[in-house]
């Protein structure tokens, strides 16, 4: 959907175990950096769009988590409307708020993404993500993974997948498998991801791991499941990322300064795929492209959906980044890298700024801000004009049930 809306402010936490801090405390805290990063009083918000997706599981908070956290606030009175869409839910809340403020619906929205995974029940975080499939299918998560396995002409693992880890570590490891076999993505390539956005993480002091790694660290790391090590997969996190959106006569009035303006924000649903048919990913991507009217080769950075380091690869091809088969040989030049021909995950990614999933998206578009408006620091993109934020969710068949892809530009 083609845009008009801009960002005017900002805020997030530190990503990472927050065992002493409350969900609704989590999201207070970023709601009052992006106010504050807006100069705007929490009375001149008109609506909010709370994306939180596994309250109801990890802490019991069911069905009115937006408006409790608000409440905890002082905000109250306006519309408030709860996102819950897998690892897309606060993406999809942000193409939510952007769309009515496009539309006109109003001139002031919030989107907050805010979440805690950590528990004392390590089960019940792994609970979080049994979810987001079908559950009423008759062989359930473990239908999908018979699929991909026979397509990866491997065995499904059922001993330990979504027992001794989440499943969808299971999904990206038979993805991969099928990528290595097809393609001949290499172990080194998928550690390279790893490295490179440790390398960024490093710099960013809201990330929850903040260490640098070695390709050859990352290898030597524990297995979880082959071939992914536990540097290559996303780890559970708490924390919130929220933004205030504003409509154009709005960010005049505001008088706003290094303008962000929203241009497109595609937000699709998975189907049941033909031979012909584009990957989810690459159908949400080329909506957006077309409606922002720009392409690959005009973006000056991605943050993109690297909930396992095989992920980036795979998605640097539905994004039209490369060529299909060719994201390996982009983390072995460097091109990805910051001072690379287009850095990508230069906030350290879902790998190591973390992945509190209600919270991930709008964390996207918090980067995205940040780097088009030249406040990033040791981590700033020079020259930032155009970004792109992508993040999928859940699935349903061998594809993910929600994906949005929005762009950013930097206004004069």
């Amino acid at each position: 959907m083609k845009m008009n809306a801009y960002i005017a402010g900002v805020g997030m936490t530190r990503f990472g175990k927050h065992m002493d801090i409350s969900l609704k405390g989590l999201a207070g805290k970023a709601i009052r950096e992006a106010l504050a990063d807006a100069n705007i009083d929490s009375s001149a918000l008109e609506v909010a769009y709370m994306g939180n997706a596994a309250g109801g599981v990890v802490q019991g908070q069911e069905m009115i988590s937006g408006q409790v956290a608000l409440r905890e606030l002082g905000i109250g009175k306006i519309p408030v409307i709860n996102v819950e869409n897998a690892c897309a839910t606060s993406s999809t809340a942000f193409h939510q708020a952007c769309a009515m403020v496009s539309l006109g619906a109003y001139d002031v929205a919030l989107v907050c993404g805010f979440e805690k995974l950590f528990h004392e029940d390590k089960l019940r975080s792994f609970a979080a993500f049994d979810g987001a499939v079908d559950t009423e299918s008759p062989e359930g998560v473990m239908g999908a993974l018979k699929i991909l396995a026979a397509k990866a002409g491997e065995v499904v693992d059922v001993a330990n997948a979504g027992k001794t880890r989440s499943v969808f570590m299971d999904i990206y490891a038979l993805l991969t498998i099928a990528h290595m076999k097809a393609h001949g993505t290499t172990r080194e390539q998928l550690a390279g991801v790893t490295a490179k956005n440790a390398f960024h993480g490093s710099m960013n002091p809201r990330a929850q791991f903040q260490q640098a790694m070695s390709v050859e660290e990352v290898l030597a790391a524990r297995e979880i499941v082959y071939p992914l090590t536990l540097p290559m997969c996303s780890p559970i996190g708490d924390g919130a990322a929220a933004l205030v959106v504003v409509s154009e006569r709005k960010a005049r009035q505001l008088g706003l300064s290094h303008k962000v303006r929203v241009l497109a924000s595609a937000l699709v649903s998975g189907y049941d795929e033909t031979a012909d048919d584009l990957s989810v990913g690459a159908f949400a991507a080329n909506k957006a492209y077309e409606s922002a009217g720009v392409g690959p080769g005009d973006l000056s950075l991605v943050e993109l959906h690297d909930a396992s380091a095989p992920s980036e690869i795979i998605a640097y091809e539905y994004l039209g980044i490369c060529g299909r088969g060719q994201g390996g040989a982009l983390i072995e030049d460097g091109s990805t890298r910051l001072g690379g021909r287009l850095p990508v995950n230069v906030s350290g990614g879902l790998l190591r700024k973390g992945h509190p999933i209600g919270a991930s998206g709008a964390a996207q578009i918090v980067e995205l801000t940040e780097q088009l408006q030249g406040r990033s620091h040791q981590r700033q993109v020079a020259n930032a004009r155009i970004g792109l934020a992508h993040n999928g969710g859940g699935m349903i068949g061998t594809d993910a049930a929600a994906t949005v892809v929005s762009i950013l530009r930097r206004e004069h």
